[in-house]
């Protein structure tokens, strides 16, 4: 039997993979250096539109910061397989970053950050990230509570 791709195991958790997000200012939404693949920072865009808009722990609950950051992950997945073809190429993912942008009361981060952590290890493997790094920002003047980048790949 072979063992199902990422895609695959995406899919199993009742996720799609979104076409890539267009990027909403002058950069690129991915770069190639070496064997590494480095995505721009990613929204929890869905159908064109910001899914959670506001402050995790205020306008959004903890569950919903998971379930943001999951989707954001997913975007960022978009973009690697853009980059790369098939996500059966990638080896490895190598770090993921999240910003937060949240209540000055909300202390659950690492909850909210495991939407993705959880979405890359079960679509890469167990050898997935280290604990992603953390940056949350109770002043957050766009009102956008969490992007995800780079996702990296090898």
């Amino acid at each position: 039997m072979t063992a199902k791709t990422p895609e695959e195991r995406i899919a199993d958790l009742g996720l799609t993979l979104p076409p890539p997000a267009r990027a909403v200012a002058n950069y690129v939404p991915w770069v190639i250096t070496g064997n590494l693949v480095m995505t721009s920072g990613n929204l929890p865009w869905r159908d064109g539109k910001l899914a959670y808009v506001g402050k995790i722990g205020r306008e959004i609950s903890g569950e919903d910061g998971y379930k943001s950051c999951q989707l954001s992950c997913v975007n960022a997945v978009a973009q690697i397989k853009q980059a790369v073809g098939e996500l059966s190429k990638v080896k490895r993912i190598v770090r993921l970053e999240g910003v937060l942008g949240v209540d000055d009361a909300f202390k659950e981060h690492p909850k909210c950050l495991d939407g993705a952590s959880d979405l890359i290890n079960n679509a890469f493997g167990r050898e997935g990230p280290p604990r992603p790094h953390d940056l949350h920002q109770p002043g957050d003047a766009a009102r956008l509570h969490v992007a995800r980048g780079p996702v990296r790949g090898d």
